[in-house]
């Protein structure tokens, strides 16, 4: 199982030799950039979604041919708590005014057949688990049913805050419909949280769906409109546990603060995910992987952040009021070794898919390097001079795939000189809804796109940009400038050199120093 993260109590001079030794051992940061307790972050050897699965924990799923729904025990509805005390199968149908309570002891595997069931908890949680093994919730064809704490108000301590809170691993199945209204948490575990079917609309005070250990989601329609995080799991005893993984299902998420954030791993590689989130579109600790798909961040802070970011096949659409993909996380020392221009170790590498981006901060955005071998990508970087539509503080090599940034020029970056694969830059400007094109010497057309906002720089990278050869930028079919390809240039982050400035009558970007 590869290793991915240790901790360990590191001084600066160790944390510094580490830094040297590896490219990658840092010291770990929170989410707002404050310093925690000392930690390293390694890269996995492997990035492939397999590789990462395999390292994290196995979540435990209560699938439907472990139990037989013809030897359900009907529950009658009650307006007083209804306590399960042993293992089992139940159907719930009607009004259970005063909450469900499964307490069954450690070992037990107990499934709920929700048919047309009204669960509520005024004082606590609709459906509470405190002692179980396994438990499924399960929702019978064709019905609708509702679970609400609507009301009930949670001390800041409280082992249980959710409409539906589970002390034990958890999951929903079945093809019927599932409301959860919640004052705090909408369904949280302490364990793991399995979604396999089902239509299911959560409204949360604070977190949607909370798998303590691991939060998996195969399939099923989920609605989820949380005042904290959408999806959340927030293990971080266990270096195996706290992950995501999205494998199927259309997933349509709001969120007051991230739309998915994990401890350490988000794993996506298949469904229909859609986030609109005050916070990030989607954040984890330790590594985020997209290998199918499709994944829209209509509205976030930053739209996808890991310390590692692999995106290696899939749809993706990102929109930002700050960087679009950013592979950051950790500080690159505990000082004085560069500060924020240091290379931490962090890696955004890109191997596949559709990759689209339009940031008001960086575009594609690595505090440690970035690399591209396969995929298409197109950036609208910002418009402002202090961020860039590519930004790195390392190596930046492209080998493969096509790839097409636009945006402002005061810290405009290309691939490194040594890329394998061609790229030119152009220092041209327009305006939202121009047509942005470039082409070679015999006018052939290399690169195409139209501007989603005011730009004055152009960098493109394809297998058919051949280093040394002259390239023109065309805005709206005027010539709006040149560049000669393999010409590097460097932002803040990447190397010492600034791309051209807007009115400076620069050709191109200035040489990487």
């Amino acid at each position: 199982m590869p290793t991915r993260r240790t901790t360990a109590l590191l001084s600066a001079a160790a944390l510094a030799a580490a830094l040297g030794l590896t490219g990658c051992a840092v010291a770990a940061t929170s989410q707002d950039g404050t310093a925690t307790s000392a930690s390293t972050i390694e890269r996995p050897a492997e990035l492939s979604a397999d590789a990462i699965l395999a390292a994290d924990s196995d979540a435990t799923t209560v699938n439907d041919d472990e139990w037989d729904a013809s030897a359900a025990t009907p529950l009658a509805a009650s307006d007083d708590t209804v306590t399960i005390t042993e293992a089992g199968v139940y159907r719930l149908s009607g009004d259970y005014a005063g909450g469900v309570v499964i307490d069954a002891g450690d070992d037990a595997l107990v499934v709920l057949i929700l048919d047309g069931a009204d669960i509520g908890g005024s004082d606590g949680p609709a459906i509470q688990v405190t002692s179980a093994d396994d438990v499924g919730i399960h929702l019978e064809d064709g019905s609708s049913n509702t679970v609400s704490d609507a009301g009930a108000s949670y001390a800041a301590d409280a082992e249980f805050h959710a409409a539906i809170a589970s002390d034990a691993d958890l999951t929903i199945s079945g093809s019927g419909a599932l409301t959860v209204t919640a004052s705090d948490d909408g369904i949280s575990t302490s364990d793991d949280l399995v979604v396999l079917s089902g239509t299911i609309e959560v409204t949360a005070g604070d977190d949607g769906l909370r798998g303590h250990d691991a939060l998996v989601v195969k399939g099923g329609e989920l609605t989820v409109e949380a005042g904290g995080d959408a999806l959340k799991s927030d293990q971080d005893g266990d270096e195996t546990q706290g992950w995501i993984e999205i494998a199927g299902g259309t997933l349509d998420l709001t969120a007051g603060d991230d739309g998915l954030d994990a401890q350490t791993d988000i794993v996506v590689t298949d469904g229909e995910l859609t986030v609109d989130a005050t916070g990030d579109g989607l954040h984890s600790e330790v590594v985020l992987v997209i290998e199918g798909g499709r994944v829209v961040v209509a509205n976030s802070d930053e739209g996808i952040e890991s310390f590692t970011i692999s995106i290696a096949g899939g749809e993706i659409d990102v929109t930002s009021s700050d960087d679009g993909l950013n592979a950051s996380g950790a500080t690159s020392a505990a000082g004085g070794m560069g500060g924020d221009m240091a290379d931490g170790g962090q890696l955004l590498s890109i191997s596949g898919g559709t990759l689209t981006v339009n940031a008001q901060g960086d575009g594609l955005d690595s505090n440690g390097s970035l690399e591209m071998t396969g995929g298409t990508v197109t950036v609208q970087g910002p418009t402002d001079d202090g961020n860039g539509a590519l930004d790195t503080n390392g190596a930046f090599t492209i080998s493969g795939g096509t790839l097409i940034a636009i945006g402002s020029a005061g810290m405009a970056e290309t691939p490194d000189a040594d890329s394998a694969q061609g790229f030119v830059a152009i220092a041209a400007s327009g305006e939202a809804g121009a047509v942005v094109q470039v082409t070679d010497a015999d006018g052939d057309v290399v690169a195409e796109v139209t501007a989603a906002k005011r730009f004055a720089s152009v960098v493109v990278s394809t297998a058919d940009v051949v280093d040394g050869q002259s390239y023109t930028a065309l805005v709206d079919g005027v010539s709006a400038g040149t560049g000669s390809a393999g010409e590097a240039s460097g932002g803040m982050g990447g190397g010492p050199a600034g791309g051209p400035q807007p009115g400076s009558g620069q050709g191109g970007p200035a040489p990487r120093g």
